[in-house]
């Protein structure tokens, strides 16, 4: 069996330093990866740097300089053009790489993309597979590190460059992919040591790419939504399985979902392994106790903790009479794009 071809892509802008030490655990722990460096016009320190450090490595490196700072976006897909292997992974230099980092994230990503679990105080909150499982398909992915296979690349295309450098530029290729079936992951078996990450372009700047991204966003793609579910007490598992399905897509498309669930329905969705399908779909039992109480109570704190939630009844009249404003089910649908 051929092993798959790699390019990692760092994009570069100042800090030597900490660049050359990401460069050198890449070259250590991965080393039979091909690195493509973009110098997003760094200073003359780093690029002093960048030629000693490349002089040796001959055809193990690709490297490309933009004479002005063209943003992180675009210096990522710059490398991406480059990049004709079967995996590209993205790793920016403020991210340190472990020993066995790679093989693990490169399986994940076959279906699509895939991120490490990202360790150290600067690690942006990125979601983790609950304990016991090495993979969990999630939307919470980063550009600290992300890998990308070529199949999902030729079919949806790179980053959207006039998009921000963050959350809504990776939402839309979250949804871009889930839109054309791919999947995305995190894998416990990857693990990476997270610093401070380089901020591009001043305050003033960033508040208003991130603003006109998020209107992008909206505008394609809609809200995002948080929904809190309740089934009654359905214990009819191929009726919950249809419902599963369903709301797992939802959340390949960056909706998060809370499943507020009886007694016997949380059993099912645990001996099912329903319980770690995703990182946006979260349990939440309802006590054997006064449930109806318990229900009301849950509702009141999902509803001050997430205001604009909405809450979907799973099956027919599962809500009625509890809760006002409840869509049922179907309505969901409305909200994902046909897949293509």
């Amino acid at each position: 069996m051929r092993t798959p071809t790699v390019d990692i892509i760092i994009p570069v802008w100042n800090n030597p330093f900490e660049t050359r030490n990401c460069l050198a655990a890449i070259r250590n722990y991965s080393p039979d990866a091909r690195l493509i460096v973009v110098d997003n016009a760094s200073n003359r320190e780093t690029e002093l740097m960048l030629e000693e450090f490349s002089e040796p490595l001959d055809d193990a490196a690709l490297f490309m300089k933009s004479e002005k700072n063209v943003g992180l976006v675009k210096s990522i897909n710059m490398g991406l053009a480059l990049s004709d292997s079967d995996f590209a992974v993205i790793v920016r230099p403020h991210v340190l790489v472990t020993p066995d980092w790679l093989d693990e994230l490169i399986d994940a990503a076959k279906l699509g993309m895939s991120c490490p679990i990202c360790l150290g105080n600067n690690s942006n909150n990125t979601p983790r597979p609950v304990k016991g499982i090495s993979r969990m398909e999630t939307s919470g992915i980063s550009f600290s590190v992300l890998a990308l296979s070529k199949d999902m690349r030729n079919e949806i295309g790179d980053f959207d460059e006039d998009m921000d450098g963050g959350a809504w530029c990776l939402a839309d290729y979250v949804k871009r992919a889930a839109t054309h079936g791919y999947k995305v992951f995190v894998s416990s078996g990857s693990k990476v040591s997270v610093g401070q990450a380089t901020v591009y372009g001043s305050d003033e700047r960033i508040a208003e790419i991130t603003k006109n991204s998020f209107s992008m966003f909206q505008n394609r793609w809609g809200a995002r939504k948080h929904f809190a579910v309740y089934f009654g007490r359905i214990v009819d598992i191929e009726a919950l399985q249809k419902c599963v399905d369903i709301l797992l897509n939802v959340a390949r498309h960056g909706h998060c979902v809370t499943l507020l669930l009886h007694r016997k329905q949380n059993s099912i969705f645990i001996r099912s392994g329903w319980n770690y399908l995703h990182t946006s779909i979260e349990l939440c039992p309802i006590s054997g106790l006064f449930a109806k109480r318990d229900l009301h109570k849950k509702l009141g704190v999902l509803k001050i903790k997430y205001p604009e939630i909405v809450t979907v009844e799973g099956f027919y009249g599962a809500l009625k009479n509890i809760e006002e404003n409840t869509i049922n089910f179907e309505e969901i649908l409305a909200l994902l794009p046909k897949q293509q």
